[in-house]
């Protein structure tokens, strides 16, 4: 594994890394198409892995993927002016009918939830507009005496998502329910699971991968390999803290990588310089020795989910709960300039 030598100063740039450009040659007798394209306020970029002659067949298909991505995105978006999500959130219903994609992506959100024992937690928007110096919709979230807005604790919200009855009972499309004045934030859940929703549409070509701004899912053709840069927010450029060799040596592999860490995303505000990720423990964002973790999972939503938990976990918890996981692999940047692993993650370092 590389290694740095510096201080924890980190850049307030987004991490480099992810594919890296000199991808392998896929196996024999098959061909790989790239599609570039942005979407989520980022870069995506599709491959696809076929048999010579199904070029244009895969050439649409990552042209019809990229399309659903973004169309996903914009139903799970608390950006501009009437997502589904947006419209959730301002619905003042305890039971409100949504969209399946909606639901299907907060039923993820509850199973990450479930996963990481609350640290992945979807109900924090108001904490996360706090930390971004914006008008919390929560008027309980306003600053008294002084103390940042946030101070006082709260419990948990209560929320879960119930599959519709097709129209044969009280609800045709699947229902939320939840405590009153609970709110979703999806930013922190969603690339991932779109990600791998994305890949499942590339199903009939042998191998295929779905970048969706560094949100990495693939599943690789027998004997294909691609190797994943681990980027250095210290530093600009296209230097890494590592390169992740990723191989299908027998039969496919699907795997998912994502990164997450406090150097990107970043505000000034009244209390400080804040970040995005928020500790769901203490309602603000995370203060711990990890500036940065890139896991490798089994796909990018798990890989997703379990990034964020080791930023907000900090070293000493975080390299427990993945080892225990069972992940494949992960890597920490720490505030003092170190970078640790779990053991396995050797087995893939190039």
């Amino acid at each position: 594994m590389t290694r740095r030598a510096g201080g924890s100063g980190v850049a307030h740039g987004r991490p480099t890394g992810g594919l890296v450009e000199s991808v392998p040659a896929p196996s024999k007798g098959l061909v790989s198409l790239r599609h570039a394209t942005t979407a989520m306020g980022g870069r995506l970029v599709l491959r696809a892995t076929t048999q010579p002659g199904r070029e244009r067949e895969a050439a649409r298909d990552l042209d019809v993927a990229a399309g659903r991505v973004r169309a996903w995105a914009s139903i799970l978006t608390r950006h501009g002016d009437d997502s589904p999500l947006l419209r959730l959130n301002r619905d003042p219903r305890a039971d409100v009918p949504v969209c399946p994609t909606l639901a299907a992506a907060l039923g993820w959100a509850a199973e990450a939830a479930a996963l990481t024992d609350g640290i992945v937690d979807a109900t924090l928007l108001d904490e996360r507009l706090v930390a971004e110096g914006l008008p919390a919709t929560d008027p309980a979230t306003r600053t008294v005496e002084g103390r940042h807005p946030l101070a006082a604790r709260r419990p948990a919200a209560a929320w879960a998502v119930h599959p519709g009855d097709g129209g044969t009972g009280r609800h045709e499309r699947p229902v939320v329910v939840r405590d009153p004045g609970t709110r979703f934030d999806l930013d922190g859940v969603a690339k991932g699971w779109i990600a791998d929703r994305a890949l499942r549409l590339l199903g009939r070509h042998p191998g295929a991968i779905v970048d969706a701004d560094g949100d990495i899912a693939l599943r690789l053709a027998p004997g294909e390999s691609v190797d994943v840069g681990v980027g250095d927010p210290r530093v600009s450029g296209t230097e890494h803290l590592a390169i992740l060799t990723l191989a299908a040596d027998r039969g496919p592999r699907s795997w998912g990588v994502a990164t997450s860490g406090t150097s990107v995303h970043r505000w000034p505000t009244a209390f400080g310089e804040t970040h995005h990720l928020i500790d769901p423990r203490t309602r603000r964002p995370a203060s711990t020795d990890v500036v940065q973790a890139t896991v490798v999972a089994g796909s990018a939503r798990m890989a997703e989910a379990f990034a964020k938990t080791a930023v907000v976990l900090g070293a000493t918890d975080a390299l427990d709960v993945l080892d225990r996981a069972g992940l494949p692999g992960a890597i920490l940047l720490l505030g003092d300039g170190r970078v640790v692993a779990i053991p396995r993650t050797m087995e893939l370092v190039a």
